[in-house]
């Protein structure tokens, strides 16, 4: 299972009952946060999260409505008693960026350890996760992420005994391991069946609807997409300042096929954003208006019980 909460929802400034940008993913224990928005750490503990449990954080780009909370968060993180490292993603300039913001932060209790990416697409494996940054286009270095959760096959009982594999090496085999014991090498791929579907995350705000994002979200579980204004009407302001309306989003939506997509981001300005949710479902009519704390379990297709 891949638990998916939405902290932030806002863009530029926070409002009453909006904070800033921030998606909260966990799967097997893991944490993982997208962007770290100002008041982050209150909307974790508004949705019942721990910050204990940030493992891993990734960020799109350095403006503040995505940055801007992370001192507090680290300190929040530090004061929850975590020990073990936690590991940042983000462009080019990443650990001189947070650096800056620790100068408000500079004593933790855990180390951070820094993995900068760059080009077009930048693929990183981490605790479970497979997480594909894309670059997107915004008026400074932005990238969108696909977190993927990969799902081996069926173990196959009557092939490991048909091959007199020893019984202790079963668990090792079913969760990928090469086992060697009493001098004979074991391998997944003698008792395991293909790979079964997993579970796709896509998330992507700050950019005009470039295909790169509808490629990186084709048949996602969920589509996590900005949409800064909903009326039509603001095409011209969507164009200058490198954001999405409602439309543009549901047309990559469109493209994408996701199961569904939400939206957030929302420009200040668009105090009731469910007012123009119609102009997304005509074009993807799977899309739902992103909240704060808004969540989901997504669960492995063919077996609601993992």
């Amino acid at each position: 299972m891949l638990d998916i909460t939405l902290l932030g929802t806002g863009g530029m400034m926070p409002l009453p009952g909006r904070w800033l940008t921030a998606m909260y993913a966990k799967y097997n224990g893991i944490g993982l946060l997208i962007d770290a928005g100002e008041g982050t750490q209150i909307a974790m503990k508004e949705a019942g999260l721990s910050t204990h449990d940030i493992d891993i954080i990734c960020f799109t780009h350095y403006h503040a409505d995505h940055i801007s909370g992370l001192p507090g968060l680290l300190l929040s993180i530090g004061n929850a008693d975590r020990t073990g490292p936690l590991k940042i993603v983000g462009p080019k300039g990443l650990e001189k960026v947070v650096s800056a913001l620790r100068i408000v932060a500079p004593e933790l209790p855990f180390d951070i350890q820094f993995e900068e990416i760059s080009g077009d697409k930048y693929h990183i494996s981490e605790q479970g996760y497979e997480i594909d940054a894309f670059r997107v286009q915004h008026k400074i270095v932005c990238y969108g992420y696909s977190l993927s959760i990969p799902r081996l096959g069926k173990f196959d009982v009557e092939r490991a005994r048909a091959q007199d594999i020893p019984l202790k090496c079963w668990n090792r085999l079913q969760h990928g391991e090469t086992v060697e014991m009493d001098g004979v090498v074991y391998t997944p791929d003698m008792v395991m069946g293909e790979a079964r579907k997993g579970l796709k995350v896509t998330y992507c705000t700050d950019t005009r609807p470039v295909p790169v994002i509808a490629e990186m979200a084709e048949g996602a579980d969920l589509f996590i997409c900005e949409g800064m204004y909903g009326d039509d009407s603001r095409d011209d302001k969507a164009r200058e300042y490198k954001h999405m309306t409602f439309a543009e989003a549901a047309g990559l939506a469109k493209t994408a096929r996701p199961k569904e997509m939400w939206l957030t981001h929302f420009s200040p300005a668009l105090t009731r954003p469910g007012d123009f949710l119609k102009t997304a479902t005509k074009i993807f009519p799977n899309t739902k208006i992103g909240k704060c704390g808004k969540s989901v379990t997504l669960k492995f297709e063919d077996d609601t019980d993992e």
